[in-house]
Protein backbone atom coordinates (compact mmCIF):
# COMPACT_ATOMS: atom_id res chain seq x y z
CA UNK A 1 0.00 0.00 0.00
CA UNK A 2 1.48 3.51 -0.83
CA UNK A 3 1.93 6.13 1.82
CA UNK A 4 -0.62 8.33 0.82
CA UNK A 5 -3.20 5.25 0.97
CA UNK A 6 -2.08 4.91 4.47
CA UNK A 7 -2.63 8.49 5.02
CA UNK A 8 -5.91 8.50 3.83
CA UNK A 9 -6.85 5.40 5.80
CA UNK A 10 -6.07 6.68 9.36
CA UNK A 11 -7.53 9.93 8.39
CA UNK A 12 -10.88 8.07 7.50
CA UNK A 13 -10.53 6.37 10.97
CA UNK A 14 -10.08 9.91 12.43
CA UNK A 15 -12.79 11.76 11.29
CA UNK A 16 -10.76 14.14 8.71
CA UNK A 17 -12.70 14.36 5.44
CA UNK A 18 -9.04 16.11 3.81
CA UNK A 19 -5.87 16.50 3.58
CA UNK A 20 -3.86 19.44 2.76
CA UNK A 21 0.06 18.94 2.20
CA UNK A 22 2.11 21.93 0.96
CA UNK A 23 5.91 21.57 0.39
CA UNK A 24 8.17 20.11 3.20
CA UNK A 25 8.68 16.62 4.44
CA UNK A 26 5.43 15.51 5.02
CA UNK A 27 4.85 15.87 0.77
CA UNK A 28 7.77 14.26 0.74
CA UNK A 29 7.18 11.34 2.22
CA UNK A 30 3.80 10.84 0.88
CA UNK A 31 4.47 11.81 -2.86
CA UNK A 32 8.08 11.36 -3.34
CA UNK A 33 8.20 14.66 -4.16
CA UNK A 34 10.78 17.23 -3.23
CA UNK A 35 9.09 20.38 -3.51
CA UNK A 36 10.24 23.90 -3.49
CA UNK A 37 8.98 25.86 -1.31
CA UNK A 38 7.43 29.04 -3.25
CA UNK A 39 5.36 31.62 -3.16
CA UNK A 40 2.75 29.78 -5.57
CA UNK A 41 0.88 27.10 -4.00
CA UNK A 42 1.86 23.75 -4.39
CA UNK A 43 -0.89 21.53 -2.14
CA UNK A 44 -1.35 17.71 -2.16
CA UNK A 45 -5.35 17.30 -1.81
CA UNK A 46 -5.14 14.18 -0.05
CA UNK A 47 -9.54 13.03 0.37
CA UNK A 48 -10.41 10.42 3.12
CA UNK A 49 -11.97 9.04 0.01
CA UNK A 50 -11.20 9.29 -3.74
CA UNK A 51 -8.22 9.91 -5.29
CA UNK A 52 -5.80 12.50 -4.72
CA UNK A 53 -4.68 15.43 -7.02
CA UNK A 54 -1.45 17.60 -6.16
CA UNK A 55 -1.99 20.58 -7.36
CA UNK A 56 1.12 22.76 -8.48
CA UNK A 57 2.08 25.92 -10.48
CA UNK A 58 1.99 25.47 -14.29
CA UNK A 59 5.88 26.09 -14.41
CA UNK A 60 6.55 23.38 -12.06
CA UNK A 61 4.69 20.43 -13.70
CA UNK A 62 7.60 18.73 -15.07
CA UNK A 63 9.67 18.74 -11.99
CA UNK A 64 6.84 17.11 -10.57
CA UNK A 65 5.90 14.65 -12.94
CA UNK A 66 9.83 13.94 -13.32
CA UNK A 67 9.30 13.03 -9.21
CA UNK A 68 7.71 10.20 -10.28
CA UNK A 69 4.37 10.51 -7.50
CA UNK A 70 1.15 8.61 -8.40
CA UNK A 71 -1.26 10.83 -8.38
CA UNK A 72 -3.07 13.04 -10.80
CA UNK A 73 -1.49 16.60 -11.45
CA UNK A 74 -3.58 19.32 -11.51
CA UNK A 75 -1.74 22.86 -12.22
CA UNK A 76 -2.81 26.24 -12.17
CA UNK A 77 -1.97 29.47 -14.11
CA UNK A 78 -0.10 32.77 -12.82
CA UNK A 79 -3.85 34.31 -13.33
CA UNK A 80 -5.75 31.98 -11.65
CA UNK A 81 -6.91 31.27 -8.30
CA UNK A 82 -4.81 28.20 -6.79
CA UNK A 83 -7.14 27.98 -3.60
CA UNK A 84 -10.08 27.90 -5.42
CA UNK A 85 -8.98 24.72 -7.35
CA UNK A 86 -8.39 23.54 -3.98
CA UNK A 87 -12.06 24.53 -2.79
CA UNK A 88 -13.24 22.24 -5.63
CA UNK A 89 -11.48 19.11 -4.48
CA UNK A 90 -12.44 19.76 -0.97
CA UNK A 91 -15.84 19.95 -1.73
CA UNK A 92 -18.29 20.72 1.44
CA UNK A 93 -15.67 18.37 3.74
CA UNK A 94 -16.09 19.31 7.60
CA UNK A 95 -12.56 18.65 8.89
CA UNK A 96 -9.59 19.25 6.71
CA UNK A 97 -6.39 18.46 8.28
CA UNK A 98 -3.50 21.02 7.49
CA UNK A 99 0.37 19.69 8.13
CA UNK A 100 2.20 21.20 10.53
CA UNK A 101 4.88 23.52 8.41
CA UNK A 102 2.20 25.32 6.04
CA UNK A 103 2.91 28.75 6.05
CA UNK A 104 0.92 30.68 8.14
CA UNK A 105 -0.31 33.01 4.76
CA UNK A 106 -1.45 29.41 3.29
CA UNK A 107 -3.80 28.64 6.46
CA UNK A 108 -5.74 32.19 6.70
CA UNK A 109 -6.14 31.99 2.33
CA UNK A 110 -7.69 28.25 3.07
CA UNK A 111 -9.43 29.74 5.95
CA UNK A 112 -11.06 31.93 3.80
CA UNK A 113 -11.46 29.99 0.92
CA UNK A 114 -13.01 27.36 3.49
CA UNK A 115 -15.28 28.94 5.95
CA UNK A 116 -17.57 26.42 6.78
CA UNK A 117 -14.90 23.46 7.26
CA UNK A 118 -13.05 23.08 10.42
CA UNK A 119 -9.21 23.31 10.56
CA UNK A 120 -6.65 20.84 12.35
CA UNK A 121 -3.23 19.23 12.11
CA UNK A 122 -2.42 16.84 9.79
CA UNK A 123 0.56 16.38 11.47
CA UNK A 124 0.28 13.47 14.03
CA UNK A 125 -1.75 11.65 11.99
CA UNK A 126 1.24 11.81 9.13
CA UNK A 127 3.97 11.07 12.18
CA UNK A 128 2.19 7.66 13.21
CA UNK A 129 2.94 6.83 9.72
CA UNK A 130 6.53 8.32 9.62
CA UNK A 131 7.75 7.11 13.74
CA UNK A 132 7.88 3.42 11.98
CA UNK A 133 10.69 3.21 9.70
CA UNK A 134 10.25 0.83 6.71
CA UNK A 135 13.45 -1.54 5.58
CA UNK A 136 14.23 0.45 2.73
CA UNK A 137 14.21 3.92 5.11
CA UNK A 138 16.46 2.08 7.10
CA UNK A 139 18.90 1.42 4.16
CA UNK A 140 19.37 4.90 3.39
CA UNK A 141 19.65 5.91 7.13
CA UNK A 142 22.32 3.19 7.75
CA UNK A 143 24.15 4.65 4.22
CA UNK A 144 23.33 8.78 5.71
CA UNK A 145 24.85 7.08 9.19
CA UNK A 146 28.36 5.58 7.04
CA UNK A 147 28.80 9.19 5.18
CA UNK A 148 28.57 10.95 7.83
CA UNK A 149 31.17 8.46 9.74
CA UNK A 150 33.33 8.97 6.86
CA UNK A 151 33.50 12.76 7.56
CA UNK A 152 34.16 12.34 11.30
CA UNK A 153 37.29 9.57 9.92
CA UNK A 154 39.02 12.46 7.97
CA UNK A 155 38.71 15.09 10.78
CA UNK A 156 42.54 15.31 11.41
CA UNK A 157 42.99 16.56 7.79
CA UNK A 158 41.50 19.63 8.84
CA UNK A 159 41.07 20.29 13.01
CA UNK A 160 44.47 21.80 14.23
CA UNK A 161 45.67 25.16 16.58
CA UNK A 162 45.61 27.97 14.41
CA UNK A 163 42.85 27.69 11.87
CA UNK A 164 38.95 28.88 13.07
CA UNK A 165 36.25 27.16 13.78
CA UNK A 166 35.00 29.00 10.19
CA UNK A 167 37.91 27.48 8.21
CA UNK A 168 37.07 24.14 9.53
CA UNK A 169 33.49 24.33 9.26
CA UNK A 170 33.69 25.13 5.57
CA UNK A 171 36.12 22.10 5.12
CA UNK A 172 33.76 19.57 6.90
CA UNK A 173 30.90 20.91 4.53
CA UNK A 174 33.05 20.09 1.72
CA UNK A 175 33.79 16.76 2.66
CA UNK A 176 30.26 16.06 3.79
CA UNK A 177 29.19 16.36 0.11
CA UNK A 178 31.99 14.70 -1.03
CA UNK A 179 30.93 11.55 1.35
CA UNK A 180 27.47 11.05 -0.15
CA UNK A 181 25.17 13.51 0.73
CA UNK A 182 23.24 15.97 -1.30
CA UNK A 183 22.93 18.36 0.86
CA UNK A 184 24.83 19.74 4.27
CA UNK A 185 22.46 19.86 7.00
CA UNK A 186 24.26 21.56 9.89
CA UNK A 187 28.18 22.12 10.66
CA UNK A 188 29.10 22.56 14.64
CA UNK A 189 32.45 23.54 15.47
CA UNK A 190 33.07 24.43 19.58
CA UNK A 191 35.74 24.93 20.28
CA UNK A 192 37.17 25.63 23.74
CA UNK A 193 34.53 27.26 25.64
CA UNK A 194 32.13 27.71 22.69
CA UNK A 195 31.76 23.67 23.14
CA UNK A 196 29.14 24.42 25.92
CA UNK A 197 27.17 25.98 23.73
CA UNK A 198 25.36 22.63 22.32
CA UNK A 199 23.87 24.57 19.27
CA UNK A 200 26.80 26.82 18.61
CA UNK A 201 27.62 25.72 15.10
CA UNK A 202 30.86 28.47 14.02
CA UNK A 203 32.54 31.65 14.66
CA UNK A 204 36.05 33.15 13.86
CA UNK A 205 37.32 32.22 17.11
CA UNK A 206 41.20 31.15 16.10
CA UNK A 207 41.13 26.73 17.89
CA UNK A 208 44.04 26.63 20.59
CA UNK A 209 46.42 24.07 21.41
CA UNK A 210 44.84 22.31 24.31
CA UNK A 211 41.12 22.91 23.32
CA UNK A 212 38.45 20.31 23.28
CA UNK A 213 36.48 20.77 20.33
CA UNK A 214 33.17 19.44 19.97
CA UNK A 215 32.19 18.49 16.31
CA UNK A 216 28.30 17.91 15.50
CA UNK A 217 28.07 17.67 11.81
CA UNK A 218 24.95 16.34 9.56
CA UNK A 219 23.63 15.79 6.17
CA UNK A 220 20.94 14.60 3.51
CA UNK A 221 21.63 12.00 1.24
CA UNK A 222 20.03 11.05 -2.27
CA UNK A 223 17.35 9.04 -0.58
CA UNK A 224 16.45 12.12 1.29
CA UNK A 225 16.92 11.01 4.37
CA UNK A 226 19.38 12.78 7.32
CA UNK A 227 22.33 11.84 9.28
CA UNK A 228 23.33 13.51 12.48
CA UNK A 229 26.05 12.64 14.41
CA UNK A 230 28.80 14.07 17.00
CA UNK A 231 31.99 13.31 18.46
CA UNK A 232 34.80 15.34 20.60
CA UNK A 233 38.01 16.08 19.65
CA UNK A 234 41.84 17.47 21.31
CA UNK A 235 43.04 20.01 19.23
CA UNK A 236 46.64 19.05 20.76
CA UNK A 237 48.12 19.55 24.15
CA UNK A 238 46.94 17.95 27.24
CA UNK A 239 43.49 16.77 28.72
CA UNK A 240 42.17 19.30 30.99
CA UNK A 241 41.48 17.42 34.12
CA UNK A 242 38.15 18.20 34.78
CA UNK A 243 37.19 17.67 30.93
CA UNK A 244 38.60 13.98 31.39
CA UNK A 245 36.42 13.05 34.50
CA UNK A 246 33.25 14.47 33.28
CA UNK A 247 33.83 12.78 29.87
CA UNK A 248 34.78 9.57 31.49
CA UNK A 249 30.88 10.20 33.13
CA UNK A 250 29.54 11.00 29.79
CA UNK A 251 30.91 7.89 28.31
CA UNK A 252 29.10 5.68 30.57
CA UNK A 253 25.66 7.59 30.88
CA UNK A 254 25.76 6.85 26.63
CA UNK A 255 26.99 3.45 26.87
CA UNK A 256 24.32 2.32 29.18
CA UNK A 257 21.20 3.75 27.24
CA UNK A 258 22.46 2.48 23.94
CA UNK A 259 22.36 -0.86 26.08
CA UNK A 260 19.06 0.22 28.02
CA UNK A 261 17.14 1.65 24.65
CA UNK A 262 15.11 -1.53 22.74
CA UNK A 263 11.60 -2.10 22.08
CA UNK A 264 9.30 -2.08 24.68
CA UNK A 265 10.74 1.01 27.04
CA UNK A 266 9.40 4.34 27.20
CA UNK A 267 11.80 7.31 25.39
CA UNK A 268 11.84 8.72 29.00
CA UNK A 269 13.18 5.55 30.73
CA UNK A 270 16.18 6.08 28.26
CA UNK A 271 16.53 9.77 29.43
CA UNK A 272 16.49 8.71 32.84
CA UNK A 273 19.02 5.61 32.57
CA UNK A 274 21.76 8.27 31.37
CA UNK A 275 20.64 11.51 33.31
CA UNK A 276 20.86 9.64 36.17
CA UNK A 277 24.47 8.60 35.58
CA UNK A 278 25.46 12.35 35.22
CA UNK A 279 23.33 13.48 38.10
CA UNK A 280 24.86 10.74 40.81
CA UNK A 281 28.45 12.05 39.38
CA UNK A 282 27.57 15.90 40.02
CA UNK A 283 26.82 17.03 36.34
CA UNK A 284 23.18 16.92 36.35
CA UNK A 285 22.40 20.66 36.06
CA UNK A 286 25.15 20.90 33.17
CA UNK A 287 22.80 18.08 30.87
CA UNK A 288 20.60 20.80 29.66
CA UNK A 289 18.69 19.14 26.90
CA UNK A 290 16.80 15.86 26.01
CA UNK A 291 18.54 12.68 25.35
CA UNK A 292 17.37 12.66 21.71
CA UNK A 293 14.97 13.20 18.93
CA UNK A 294 13.98 11.08 15.57
CA UNK A 295 15.66 11.69 12.72
CA UNK A 296 14.39 10.40 8.90
CA UNK A 297 13.28 12.65 6.63
CA UNK A 298 14.19 15.58 9.13
CA UNK A 299 16.42 15.96 11.29
CA UNK A 300 14.62 16.60 14.27
CA UNK A 301 10.84 14.55 14.29
CA UNK A 302 9.27 11.64 16.23
CA UNK A 303 9.97 10.52 18.69
CA UNK A 304 11.30 12.60 21.00
CA UNK A 305 13.53 11.04 24.28
CA UNK A 306 12.55 12.98 27.02
CA UNK A 307 11.66 13.13 30.73
CA UNK A 308 7.88 13.05 30.18
CA UNK A 309 7.19 11.20 26.90
CA UNK A 310 5.60 7.87 27.87
CA UNK A 311 5.64 6.58 24.22
CA UNK A 312 7.23 3.21 23.77
CA UNK A 313 9.36 2.47 21.70
CA UNK A 314 8.35 0.09 18.83
CA UNK A 315 10.64 -1.80 16.22
CA UNK A 316 11.46 0.39 13.46
CA UNK A 317 11.64 3.95 15.47
CA UNK A 318 14.98 5.50 14.74
CA UNK A 319 16.31 8.68 17.22
CA UNK A 320 19.56 9.92 18.61
CA UNK A 321 21.13 8.96 21.90
CA UNK A 322 23.11 12.14 22.83
CA UNK A 323 23.73 13.11 26.14
CA UNK A 324 25.85 16.11 27.05
CA UNK A 325 27.97 17.78 29.51
CA UNK A 326 28.28 21.76 29.97
CA UNK A 327 30.58 23.91 31.48
CA UNK A 328 29.96 27.40 30.63
CA UNK A 329 33.02 29.43 29.92
CA UNK A 330 35.03 25.99 29.91
CA UNK A 331 34.11 23.35 27.90
CA UNK A 332 31.49 20.83 26.99
CA UNK A 333 30.83 17.81 25.63
CA UNK A 334 28.05 15.47 23.79
CA UNK A 335 27.97 11.83 22.52
CA UNK A 336 25.50 11.33 19.32
CA UNK A 337 24.73 8.58 17.46
CA UNK A 338 21.79 7.31 15.52
CA UNK A 339 20.00 3.96 16.21
CA UNK A 340 17.01 2.01 15.01
CA UNK A 341 14.92 -0.28 17.08
CA UNK A 342 14.86 -3.77 15.75
CA UNK A 343 12.76 -6.62 16.77
CA UNK A 344 14.45 -7.47 20.24
CA UNK A 345 17.14 -4.94 20.12
CA UNK A 346 18.55 -2.13 18.81
CA UNK A 347 21.21 -1.19 15.67
CA UNK A 348 23.70 1.73 16.17
CA UNK A 349 24.25 3.86 12.86
CA UNK A 350 27.10 5.47 14.06
CA UNK A 351 30.50 4.06 14.56
CA UNK A 352 33.39 5.82 15.08
CA UNK A 353 34.85 5.99 17.71
CA UNK A 354 33.42 7.62 21.15
CA UNK A 355 36.61 8.52 23.11
CA UNK A 356 37.76 11.90 22.66
CA UNK A 357 40.31 11.69 20.02
CA UNK A 358 43.37 13.72 20.13
CA UNK A 359 44.71 14.92 16.67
Amino acid sequence: MSRWRKAQALAASEGIDALLVTPGADLRYLTGYTALPLERLTCLVLPAHGDPTLIVPALEAAAAGASGVDVAIATWTETEDPFALVTDLVGDAATIGLDDHMWASRVFALKDALPNSRQVLAGPLVQELRIRKEADEITALREAGQAIDRVHARMGEWLRPGRTEREVGADIARAIIDEGHETVDFVIVGSGPNGASPHHELSDRVIEEGDPVVIDIGGTNHAGYCSDSTRNYLAGGAVPAEYAEFYGVLQAAQRAQLDYAKPGVTAESVDAVGRAIITEAGYGDRFIHRTGHGIGQETHEEPYIVEGSSLVLEEGMAFSIEPGIYLEGRFGARIEDIVVCTADGLEVLNNQPRELIAL
